[in-house]
């Protein structure tokens, strides 16, 4: 299975924050044979390790999420269900076809009203994610006996591509940064490390962060690299917050990014002329790295993003050399450690 084929079959599967162990047990088949050890910890993470074998060895700790963004049902009325968001903007949701995760799953559009009936004001309103309705073609006894409150919903799953060099679909974010660690553990496969390198593949990203914490916490790695999605160029997008599809990855500069993991981060770059991209940061990533950061005592961090047009909607778009280069950056960085003048 390639790297595209990875991506699309982890891209398929529904797993928003709190439900994400379909997609953590998917990942863990891919990952486990590259790993010496690969385990699913309390919270629902994926951890894999593959040491060293040398004694006193750092550990190197790289995390991307396994959740999505989606909905979650709290009420039903007159058979159309009502929901709350789980990392989702109200306006993207007008008209959407959905997947309702019941089993077996089924399918679902976002009701809206056509402009006709629409006055001019309504028009121009944005709309309350209370005011949404899911239909899902069924009667009120049908729904309350198939649709349990609570249940998950997402995105109805595609993936295509875009050109030839772009892939489009739900749940890039943050899955495609997981299928480049998968890639970077490929590209390590035969390569001697002096540091254990531990990839995680964290839930509950998109709601608070917590799974990455937990892991970071209970491992107590020496430096870790949060690799998330950053916003793409658009022709509508700010130019000074947006990045180049095709333009490599983008490194985190500011407060979350560890000054000499950043330096050590570029000089691995330009030794392997791996194009990148500078991102200033000056907050919060918006990534796991701010949680992992502070973990215990402190964590040298790193963030590393790729960049993705169309973030938390059905056709977040990227592209496949940037997944690609993100791999080949990750695998130089780590394979950097133990080197004459190295931390």
């Amino acid at each position: 299975m390639d790297t595209e084929q990875k991506l699309e079959r982890l891209c398929a599967i529904g797993a928003p924050s709190g439900f994400e162990h379909p997609a953590v047990l998917s990942a863990k088949e891919m990952l486990e044979p590259m790993m010496d050890e690969a385990w699913i910890d309390r919270l629902g993470s994926l951890v894999g390790v593959r040491r060293c074998g040398k004694p006193g060895a750092k550990k190197l700790l790289l995390d991307a999420h396994l959740d999505e963004v989606g909905l979650t049902v709290i009420g039903i009325e007159n058979g159309f269900l009502r929901f709350h968001g789980i990392g989702v903007d109200a306006r993207m949701l007008p008209d959407r076809e959905v997947a309702v995760l019941t089993e077996p799953p089924m399918l679902g559009v976002v009701a809206c009203l056509p402009p006709h009936v629409l006055s001019a004001e309504d028009r121009e309103k944005a709309p309350k994610m209370e005011e949404l309705f899911i239909d899902v073609g069924l009667c009120q006894e049908e729904a309350e006996r198939l649709v349990p409150l609570g249940t998950p919903v997402v995105y109805k799953t595609n993936f295509f591509r875009l050109g030839e060099r772009q892939l489009c679909g739900k749940a890039m974010d943050d899955r495609a940064c997981f299928v480049s660690l998968l890639r970077t553990a490929e590209l390590l496969k035969d390569q001697e490390l002096n540091v254990d390198l531990y990839i995680l593949g964290s839930v509950c990203e998109e709601s608070s962060g917590a799974g990455a914490s937990v892991v970071t916490q209970a491992l107590s790695p020496d430096y870790c690299v949060a690799v998330d999605v950053t916003h793409g160029r658009t022709p509508d997008g700010p130019k000074e917050e947006t990045f180049v599809l095709g333009g490599g990855p983008a490194v985190g500069i500011g407060p979350n990014a560890t000054r000499w993991m950043v330096k050590k981060m570029l000089d691995a770059a330009q030794k392997e002329g791996i194009a990148v991209q500078k991102e200033i940061m000056e907050g919060s990533s918006g990534t796991n790295g701010w949680g992992m950061q502070v973990c215990n005592e402190g964590v040298a961090t790193a963030v590393l993003s790729i960049p993705l047009k169309y973030m938390h909607t059905p056709v977040e778009a990227l592209d496949w050399n940037d997944i690609e280069d993100t791999a080949r950056l990750l695998a130089a960085f780590a394979g950097s450690f133990g080197e004459e003048g190295a931390q």
